[in-house]
């Protein structure tokens, strides 16, 4: 449990240490951050070279020292409920949401779930005559501004769902977004353009974080689906506020991550999805301290599936990541952890609404077709994994 409320910690702030138990070198980490609103100290091995002694992050600290820890709690005011309303009246605060919501070929929104769940903390702070500005990534910009990547679609359904404008500035720094800053008044909100359309945003710049951080008063995290990326909005910029907290939707996320693992009854069974191998090992490898069974899904798996051998079509592999994958089986045997994968996926020729599609064996993907989603019996075989469960952990990302 330690282990994991210790990733969860490093998630929640951006730090991007990891724990190699293969490592021989013993310290102490001692993680504070202002999101969660606890101090955890916890026994663990890091590589050397991982040790995040200086680490971009106001609110966090970590030293290397005793060859021993226990676990222990600082209370700390960290949440946007522990300040009073009054603060945020006329204070400027940068909210980093997690907005990046599925569009179709129009462009058009086909599922505000993320949006909806940001808006708790939204509305709190324009209740509290705060001038909001949100920041959020959308998909995965390559080459600098694109259209089919700008939060136009966003604006708008804020603008629905919140009941007043929302304006979309035409970046996310710069002259003329500082002047749209300094032009809301109390209660309104504006929204930046996609913080993903410069390159530093992802490289964690300084010079980036600080302009993003200009005439700022607070910055409150409220992506909790992106915490755990050391990134300019999500990091960086904390480094130049002089107030930083969670928000509701993050605060909400962290609190049952760790309760649901502190003593979870048993079987105790996660499933795991996500695109990327590398975006979740931190994950895995601490669900496989605690839980009984682990099922993956989502595009990783096919990376796992080609590290055993299998045909993979075009898939989606992380190439570099066979030996991770690899490690992780190893890992799930020698914990006695029952590290499940999909028996069958569901295949298309390309990815296209108009594609053909097919049920294959997870063994055997055609060549020149990808897998997508898990098949028919993969459902029945997760279904029958999560039979008699007592905990039920799940965590995805989508187009991250």
């Amino acid at each position: 449990m330690e282990s994991l409320a210790l990733r969860s910690a490093v998630v929640a702030t951006g730090l991007t240490s990891s724990v190699a138990s293969q490592t021989s070198v013993q310290t102490r980490a001692t993680v504070s951050s202002a999101f969660i609103g606890k101090s955890i100290r916890v026994n663990t091995k890091l590589n050397a070279s991982a040790v995040p002694v200086q680490q971009k992050f106001r609110y966090v600290r970590a030293d290397a020292g005793a060859q021993t820890a226990q676990v222990e709690t600082v209370e700390k005011k960290a949440s946007i409920k522990d300040v009073p309303e009054s603060e945020f009246q006329g204070k400027v605060v940068f909210v980093r949401a997690d907005l990046n919501v599925p569009l179709n070929d129009a462009c058009e929104i086909t599922d505000d779930t993320r949006i909806r769940a940001s808006l708790p903390t939204i509305q709190h702070l324009t209740k509290a005559g705060a001038k909001v500005v949100l920041a959020s990534h959308l998909g995965r910009p390559k080459k600098g501004p694109e259209d089919k990547f700008s939060l136009k679609p966003v604006a708008g359904r804020l603008t629905e769902l919140l009941g007043q404008t929302v304006e979309l500035a035409p970046d996310c720094i710069g002259a003329e977004v500082e002047s749209k800053i300094a032009a809301l008044k109390n209660g309104e909100v504006l929204l930046l353009e996609n913080v993903r359309f410069y390159k530093e945003e992802e490289k964690n710049d300084s010079e980036f974080s600080q302009k993003l951080a200009k005439g700022v008063d607070i910055f409150v995290n409220d992506a909790f689906g992106t915490a755990h990326r050391a990134h300019s909005s999500t990091a960086g910029i904390a480094e130049y506020v002089g107030k930083t907290v969670a928000g509701f939707l993050l605060e909400k996320e962290l609190a049952y991550l760790a309760g649901a693992v502190k003593a979870p009854a048993r079987p105790f069974v996660a499933i795991v999805g996500g695109s990327k191998v590398s975006s979740k090992i931190t994950v895995i490898e601490s669900l496989m301290n605690v839980c009984d069974k682990v099922i993956l899904g989502g595009g990783m798996i096919f990376t796992f599936f080609k590290a055993d051998g299998k045909d993979v079509g075009s898939s989606l592999v992380e190439d570099d990541k066979i030996d991770l994958a690899k490690d992780l089986v190893a890992l799930a045997k020698k914990k006695g952890v029952e590290l499940i994968l999909p028996v069958d996926v569901t295949a298309a020729d390309k990815f296209s609404p108009e594609a053909n599609t097919q049920v294959c064996s997870s063994s055997n993907i055609p060549a020149g077709w990808m897998g997508l989603d898990i098949g028919p019996k993969a459902i029945d075989q997760f279904q029958d994994a999560l039979k008699g469960a007592k905990v039920r952990f799940h965590t995805f990302s989508l187009n991250k």
